[in-house]
């Protein structure tokens, strides 16, 4: 009878526990959903108001304020955008130099790392002293600058894609990956005739596709955001990209504003409306790709920078 009752009591505490966890996590739950709805809202709020403002009239942006919907529907903004030959100059270079860098720097940044996963590699240390004293240490924008008009990438395209070839910090993620492929693999391979060139291309890079998404990923927001290439090295306007072209209309803008301001005299509010109108064309073609490379992205950063 004893046991029996310890045995009703000790049940009884169990499922009071159960029951004060179960409403622990329902209020916690409630509670980080609440958090989370709130924060997501104050993230996308503001890029919807510049979504809204870009669809606006020029004539009624200055007047619209925060709003959830254009006071004046209007696609005039966009048409004198894309009337811009400039504008689709700089998107196609945005495109070009994006996609042209995230496939170089992808393949270089793989074939090192696949080098230096290996222990036999020969002087693999000093390699490793280099890789981390860059990671540091550089020389600085005015050695930088010398640097590129010693090599003749002054006005040049390939100032966006030779700078860029390799990152130190993205081969330790893939040189980590491929330390986990089992060799076996590439000894298979060997007794099979393969050479090194025809396993890393057949066998380690289809293998490497989430880390290797995670890599472009990374590379590809790098580039296709990237101004401050063009503005300390471009002054060809041919060859300016997209973000670097809203900087133009950025600064034109406040200083169209501020000269406004000391002559009394009101300015249309077209610049404005083309500023708005050109961050979201530049926007748009990252946010699309983004949720086709998702996927790949936790699953790659945890493959490449988890070690078990």
């Amino acid at each position: 009878m004893n046991i029996t009752a310890k045995d009703n009591h000790v049940s009884t505490n169990v499922a009071t526990s159960k029951k004060n966890k179960m409403k622990e996590n329902r209020v916690f739950n409630i509670i980080n959903i609440i958090f989370l709805t709130l924060f997501t809202i104050i993230i996308i709020f503001p890029i919807w108001n510049i979504v809204v403002k870009s669809f606006s009239s020029p004539e009624t942006i200055s007047s619209v304020g925060l709003r959830i919907w254009p006071k004046e529907f209007s696609l005039a903004n966009y048409q004198i955008v894309f009337n811009d030959p400039t504008i689709w100059n700089a998107f196609i270079i945005s495109v070009l130099k994006t996609v042209i860098g995230v496939i170089t720097h992808v393949l270089l940044t793989a074939m090192v790392a696949y080098g230096m996963s290996k222990q036999n590699l020969l002087g693999r240390n000093f390699y490793t002293a280099l890789g981390v004293g860059s990671m540091f240490f550089s020389g600085g924008m005015i050695p930088t600058y010398l640097l590129m008009r010693s090599l003749g990438l002054l006005d040049s395209f390939w100032v966006y894609i030779i700078p860029s070839l390799f990152s130190y910090y993205d081969m330790l993620i893939l040189m980590n990956f491929f330390r986990e492929i089992p060799s076996s693999l590439e000894e298979s391979a060997k007794i099979d005739g393969a050479g090194v060139w025809k396993i890393f291309t057949r066998i380690i890079l289809p293998l490497s596709t989430p880390v290797l998404a995670t890599i472009a990923l990374f590379n590809g927001v790098f580039q296709w955001n990237d101004y401050m290439t063009a503005k300390l090295y471009i002054s060809n306007e041919a060859l300016y990209p997209i973000q670097m072209k809203l900087y133009e209309i950025i600064v034109q803008t406040q200083a169209a504003a501020n000269m406004s301001n000391i002559t009394s005299v009101v300015i249309p509010t077209t610049a404005e409306s083309i500023q708005l109108a050109t961050i979201v064309i530049a926007t748009v073609p990252i946010v699309l790709v983004y949720p086709f490379l998702q996927k790949y992205f936790i699953s790659g950063m945890m493959i490449g920078a988890v070690k078990e």
